[in-house]
């Protein structure tokens, strides 16, 4: 490969280190040439880019991205599931992708924003409700008070009409 093939592929990589939202780094040792590019059809058609790198070059890219602390997950061969949407969305694909498949893929970490993730926080975040899911509950949660005060203040008036219509009825049978 060229010298400015190589500065090419440098400067995109830091592009994408510096924009997207969120990476997962892979140990793709165990995957078929199919079932990578299966597997690439499937995270495309869910908006992530998933790129294998050579280390070396990465490694430029993520100097030169100011994202120094992930230069050790350069080791072996590594693929990068790229996101700039949803955070989860990678996440929970590739942990599918693991359990479904027969392949000995590995997640290696991965960073969010400028947080460093380990294979644990990765999975943690394969296994956390959707966006829509979570706001739900939040504005639930943010109702809860507001109809239990209703419940409250509309009770006793509850109770009044109820001896009103008592009171009623039996002064009409009388």
């Amino acid at each position: 490969m060229s010298r400015e093939k190589k500065a090419q592929i440098i400067d995109s990589l830091q592009e994408v280190f510096s924009t997207c939202n969120i990476g997962i780094l892979t140990d793709y040792r165990g995957v078929s040439a199919p079932e990578m590019t299966e597997l690439r059809r499937s995270l495309r058609e869910l908006g992530i880019e998933y790129k294998v790198i050579k280390n070396t070059l990465a490694r430029f890219a993520v100097e030169r991205a100011g994202r120094n602390e992930l230069v050790s997950f350069f080791e072996g061969p590594t693929a990068i599931a790229f996101s700039y949407g949803n955070i989860t969305e990678p996440a929970r694909a590739l942990a599918d992708y693991i359990r479904t498949s027969k392949a000995t893929m590995d997640i290696k970490g991965g960073f969010l924003s400028d947080r460093l993730l380990t294979t644990k926080d990765v999975m943690t975040l394969a296994t956390l409700p959707p966006r829509e899911v979570l706001l739900a509950k939040i504005i639930g949660g943010m109702q809860t008070p507001t109809i239990s005060l209703l419940s409250c203040l509309t009770t006793p008036m509850r109770g009044f009409m109820n001896v009103l219509q008592a009171r009623i009825k039996q002064l009409e049978g009388e």
